[in-house]
């Protein structure tokens, strides 16, 4: 029997010396050298930041960023070191005393755990290099190649380096990785900022970051806390009483999460990441390889000032919010929707679900029928996330029947993009309605103006008021909104009241294709329809371009391109590139640009904007323009102070997702209220109070020109 024990013993120790000398010479994988070892690359995240340096969010596979170790705490270290690896600092990467557990354990019983056997060398190799998959020998193999990363780890690099190294690769779950992530993410604080508390729960969570973790599973975390804090006292790096103290104290979590679809400007950061990769792309390393933004740990400045977005995030949703309670009443026994079955289907088919089935080889009347089968579902609604009886089909069209935003704020001088807001929720809506193209309505009229005052009209220039039937345009007659016809105009006053027949007028007598040259010049792209309505915006624009637009009108007739992309930096520092503000040659003369913004402030003063004075009581100097498109389908305005340009529009994705009634989709009800809220906000903000008392410098002699009525009733 003893010898029958011998034997399987002796043959058990030639198992795995063989075994460890196959893993040593590379049979199972290639095992680094201690050279290449010390040239490990982590993939890091890229880090977005705003103009003030918050960060707004990362792109990234693995959420990770480097800390470097005088930022990490002592009380961290000492955490990490009591729990995890007591003779850290007395061993080469192997503990000889845990070893044999870790052999009995692990390598003869096949359990995965091995009761603080493996070191933090070893845990650092796992870290690096994910464990390989060899069937039955798994576990040993693994294990003898950590052992073996582990004693070059030591070789390669100083204990410090080695605890350095761990904090900033180890895995906190939620595709966290490193104490950096961690600690934002659980304490919104940086690692030099957290309490010993704090450390010893995020050290605790490294036993099972699902099972402590301390959102989904407090009482499990506090419990894995204070036996960090005990092991702490246990090992002499806390006093007995301290580590009691502080494991009565409750848990303080400041969960931050911020996915790609979380945190500040979600529309923003998707628009920049093309237009990253669009560089990445042209712009290759000095070896030839290309740089990735989701590994290379870039570090990305843009122009977006994060309480600006903030104040435009919170404008837009309360203003959505009012309005979407508005549509749904209205359409509360009725589908805005009708019979539009090709629009549904279509957005069907871009579901999972229907992509699912139609893998299988169903039909589309057999996939919808499936579709319609009502489950258990959670929707988002303005009151707040929903669970519901719902079918596929009905999410999406309950999705269809959103009214839908966007604002886009610029520094009137230099261009830079201080907020950013593409949709309501970027969770559910992609679509980014600061570069899509709307029909612009008569926010696009200030153009035709422009146009007109280089063709020799002046602002008091009187046209008639009346009702014309163009003959070779199908016999078209523009309609004015309110008011009706008769009586003469100036310019000035048919802006101010938005006058359809002046507009059309003017578009004629300049001459379409006057208009449409300076559109383009003015910063607009695509073609604009060679008819008179254009003068009504029939054209598509977008936020983007009729903000650039009326830079001129401010800048003294010269646009500014909207920029948002200030510096691109490596993660050691180096600049890789810079933008600085890009101001056009002048488009329209200075006179004309003044008399402009006279004009748009006579709109906010007497005309479709005066609601700003009326109702949220504004004193401040502010030009802009309304605009609405048949049938209420798009409402916008352009609003503009010596400081900010700020544009808002606001609509559904279908034209048939409109208002049944009132006033609500019109610009001056729907876009203007967000502006109005944003610039308050900003104007109640003690580091932006003072932009209110700027003035736009309109020259006497300019006001003198317009000073006239802006009706003239012939009788």
């Amino acid at each position: 029997m003893v010898r029958a024990a011998l034997f399987l013993a002796g043959s058990a120790v030639l198992f795995f010396s063989a075994l460890f000398f196959a893993v040593y010479t590379g049979v199972f994988g290639r095992l680094g050298t201690v050279e290449e070892l010390e040239n490990i690359q982590n993939h890091l995240a890229s880090e977005i930041y705003s103009n003030e340096k918050v960060l707004l969010g990362k792109y990234y596979y693995q959420d990770r960023t480097n800390t470097p170790y005088r930022e990490i705490p002592g009380h961290l270290v000492d955490a990490l070191i009591a729990t995890e690896d007591v003779r850290f600092y007395s061993h080469n990467g192997i503990d000889r005393k845990s070893s044999m557990r870790v052999v009995v354990k692990s390598l003869l019983l096949q359990r995965n755990s091995s009761g603080g056997g493996s070191t933090i060398h070893q845990q650092l190799a796992k870290n690096l290099f994910p464990r390989g998959r060899h069937s039955v020998l798994a576990m040993p193999v693994n294990k003898f190649r950590e052992m073996i990363i582990g004693v070059r780890l030591d070789r390669a690099y100083s204990k410090q380096e080695i605890l350095e190294l761990y904090l900033n690769t180890v895995s906190f779950g939620e595709n966290t990785f490193g104490i950096e992530t961690a600690a934002k993410r659980f304490f919104n604080k940086k690692p030099q900022e957290l309490k010993t508390e704090e450390s010893a729960l995020l050290v605790g969570m490294l036993k099972g970051t699902s099972a402590y973790h301390p959102v989904h599973h407090p009482d499990r975390s506090v419990s894995r806390r204070n036996l960090v804090l005990s092991q702490m006292a246990r090992h002499h790096f806390l006093d007995q009483k301290t580590a009691d103290s502080l494991g009565k104290l409750p848990m303080e979590l400041d969960y931050v999460r911020l996915s790609h679809n979380e945190g500040l400007a979600p529309y923003f950061r998707e628009h920049l990441r093309m237009d990253l990769l669009r560089w990445a792309r042209e712009n290759p390393k000095e070896d030839g390889s290309q740089y990735n933004i989701y590994t290379d740990g870039l570090k990305i400045y843009t122009t977006i000032n994060a309480d600006l977005q903030r104040y435009a995030e919170e404008a837009v949703q309360a203003q959505m919010t009012r309005l979407q309670g508005i549509f749904d009443r209205q359409w509360q026994h009725r589908d805005p929707l009708g019979n539009q079955q090709a629009y549904i289907t279509s957005h069907l088919q871009q579901t999972r679900p229907y992509q699912g089935l139609e893998q299988k080889g169903l039909s589309e009347d057999e996939i919808i029928a499936a579709l319609r089968v009502p489950k258990k579902t959670e929707i988002f609604t303005w009151e707040g996330m929903k669970e519901v009886e719902m079918s596929v089909y009905d999410s999406v069209v309950h999705y269809l029947k959103f009214l839908h935003a966007g604002l886009l704020s610029m520094e009137a001088r230099t261009g830079y993009v201080r907020a950013w807001v593409g949709g309501i929720r970027s969770e559910y809506f992609k679509y980014d309605h600061v570069t899509s193209k709307r029909q612009a309505g008569s926010v696009f009229k200030p153009v035709v103006y422009a146009a007109a005052l280089r063709n020799g009209f002046t602002p008091c220039t009187y046209l008639p008021n009346d009702s014309v039937v163009y003959e070779e345009y199908n016999r078209w007659t523009p309609k004015n909104t309110r008011g009706g016809y008769g009586g003469y105009y100036s310019l000035k006053g048919a802006l101010t009241h938005s006058v359809n027949t002046i507009s059309v007028r003017l578009l004629e007598e300049t001459g379409i294709d006057k208009v449409m040259r300076l559109s383009e010049q003015l910063g607009i792209t695509g073609k604009m329809p060679e008819v008179l309505s254009l003068a009504l915006g029939t054209g598509e624009v977008s936020l983007e371009e009729l903000v650039q637009v009326y830079s001129a009108f401010l800048n003294e007739g010269r646009t500014v391109k909207p920029i948002y992309l200030k510096r691109i930096e490596d993660k050691s520092g180096n600049v890789l590139y810079a933008q600085a503000p890009v101001v056009s040659e002048a488009v329209i003369s200075r006179r004309h640009a003044l008399e402009m913004t006279e004009m748009l402030k006579n709109v906010v003063d007497n005309g479709t904007a005066a609601s700003l004075r009326t109702v949220y009581g504004f004193d401040n100097e502010i030009a802009g323009k309304t605009g609405t498109t048949q049938g209420n389908t798009d409402g916008w305005f352009i609003g503009y102070t010596p400081v900010l340009i700020t544009g808002v529009w606001i609509g559904g994705d279908h034209p048939r997702v409109r208002f049944r009634y009132g006033g609500y989709g019109q610009g001056a009800g729907a876009a203007l209220p967000v502006w109005a809220r944003y610039m308050q906000k900003i104007y109640r903000d003690p580091l932006y109070r003072h932009s209110k008392t700027l003035s736009f410098g309109i020259p006497v002699w300019v006001q003198t020109e317009l000073d006239c009525e802006d009706y003239l009733d012939p009788d």
